[in-house]
């Protein structure tokens, strides 16, 4: 069957079955943002906006965003300019792995749209529902922090992770904690 919906911005309408998420319809389209991790949406490694809110693809039945507006990773911005939270997750070292980075900044934006000045444990909440393996979740909480001042000022970021500037213009050991209550963990400093 075809579905139609925009994707970043651009109508399109895809061949999908009714058995399909909306993670599956997505890689095959060629939006490998969105990973695959647990297939249960435990894991939050899929998220992506449908609608403005953060939703776990691989669990999404593609029936379910018939003419909806979904934006993933790839929608929020380029290698030579990248959105003010992506720059921040660079500048802060707080990419490892990167395989959850995608579902972390798609849910950090989530929030930043809803509560543009959070406190550092309104960010731990807003990411509970993501997993990362690699860290203890400080840097990327000190991330979402930075990204936060970064848009509330309205300063640009250089995308050479250089000096920002006023502008106009917009595998280690696994971890059993959960971003909420994950304390900083040997390596984060």
């Amino acid at each position: 069957m075809e579905i139609e919906l925009e994707i970043n911005g651009v109508e399109r309408t895809v061949e999908a079955s009714k058995a399909d998420s909306l993670l599956d319809v997505l890689r095959r389209n060629g939006y490998t943002g969105a990973k695959r991790g647990c297939d249960t949406g435990a894991c939050g490694f899929c998220t992506v906006h449908v609608d403005g809110e953060p939703v776990k693809s691989c669990v999404e039945p593609v029936t379910k965003v018939q003419d909806a507006s979904v934006e993933t990773i790839e929608g929020l911005g380029e290698q030579d300019d990248l959105h003010p939270i992506q720059q921040a997750f660079v500048d802060n070292t707080a990419l490892q792995c990167g395989f959850c980075i995608p579902g972390m900044i798609m849910r950090a934006t989530a929030l930043l749209e809803a509560n543009p000045d959070p406190t550092e444990q309104e960010v731990r909440e807003a990411l509970s529902d993501n997993l990362c393996r690699c860290t203890g979740y400080k840097k990327i909480v000190e991330a979402v922090l930075d990204a936060a001042d970064r848009t509330d000022s309205g300063t640009a970021v250089a995308a050479d992770g250089g000096t920002a500037m006023d502008s106009d213009s917009e595998t280690a050991p696994d971890t059993e904690c959960s971003v909420s209550d994950c304390g900083p963990t040997e390596g984060d400093q």
